[in-house]
């Protein structure tokens, strides 16, 4: 299985199978509102080429319009259904073929196929408006079966919904010192590890953005999560494969075998 996962920092990443490249969740700015770039230089202008671009929930650090404007024409982009009604400035991006999805649809580019899966997480465009959109995780299928996350709790039949993988793109943090409902934390994440039992994981979703102001409160939430994840995966899954990368570091999971 050739196959290889660059991180971007935060839930931004590159996952290259079967000729397709595959970019989620794209955030390329140093600034998003109250939130800075604290380590990691900004994406390289090569990180915005992809063939499919999935989109996990509808917050602004997920769903970054300005990022999505750097996409190349022709790019399909895959949402969350009800997207394009909840923020209008994804109207506004012309050639870009937008697919609103569902859990269960599947999506069909090049070689690989992407199916929908359901996440444990608030969807809407923030704040509250009057219109809901599933927040998703993913499941790439091509030589390998890699999932995408997103931004999600635990949730009961989690193992079930997404299926068999080979590579999880897991959020072990977020970007504050506190992580609300609807998110893993690095021992939540090394426990749904556990139950999904892939070969090979990533943590994601960590120390890259934190709120201006903030440096100096609770820096061990922004800096841990990813080797505290290691840590209780090499414990409570050891038969699976764990990497942390740098801020854009490439990985070719099990290359090695």
């Amino acid at each position: 299985m050739g196959m290889e996962v660059t991180w971007w920092g935060h839930a931004t990443c590159t996952v290259e199978d079967s000729g397709v490249r595959v970019l989620t969740d794209p955030l390329f700015a140093r600034r998003v509102a109250h939130l800075r770039r604290r380590r990691g230089a900004a994406p390289p202008p090569e990180a915005a080429r992809a063939d499919v671009v999935l989109v996990s929930h509808l917050h602004a650090d997920h769903l970054h319009v300005p990022s999505l404007a750097r996409l190349a024409p022709g790019t399909r982009l895959v949402v969350p259904r009800g997207a394009a009604r909840s923020v209008p400035g994804l109207r506004r991006l012309r050639g870009l073929r937008v697919t609103e999805v569902g859990a269960g649809d599947e999506v069909n580019v090049g070689a690989v196929v992407v199916r929908a899966v359901p996440a444990a997480h608030d969807g809407r465009r923030l704040p509250v408006g009057p219109h809901r959109s599933p927040a998703l995780g993913y499941v790439v299928r091509g030589a390998a079966r890699t999932y995408f996350a997103g931004d999600t709790g635990p949730f009961d039949g989690m193992a079930e919904a997404v299926g068999g993988v080979d590579l999880a793109l897991l959020p072990v943090g977020g970007w504050g010192p506190y992580l609300g409902h609807g998110h893993l934390d690095a021992r939540r994440a090394a426990e749904a590890l556990a139950a999904l039992a892939p070969r090979a994981a990533v943590p994601v979703h960590y120390g890259t953005f934190w709120p201006i102001g903030m440096g100096a409160v609770r820096p061990h939430e922004f800096h841990a999560p990813g080797g505290e994840f290691a840590r209780l995966a090499a414990r409570l899954a050891p038969g699976v494969e764990v990497h942390v990368p740098r801020h854009g570091e490439r990985v070719r999971p099990w290359a090695a075998r």
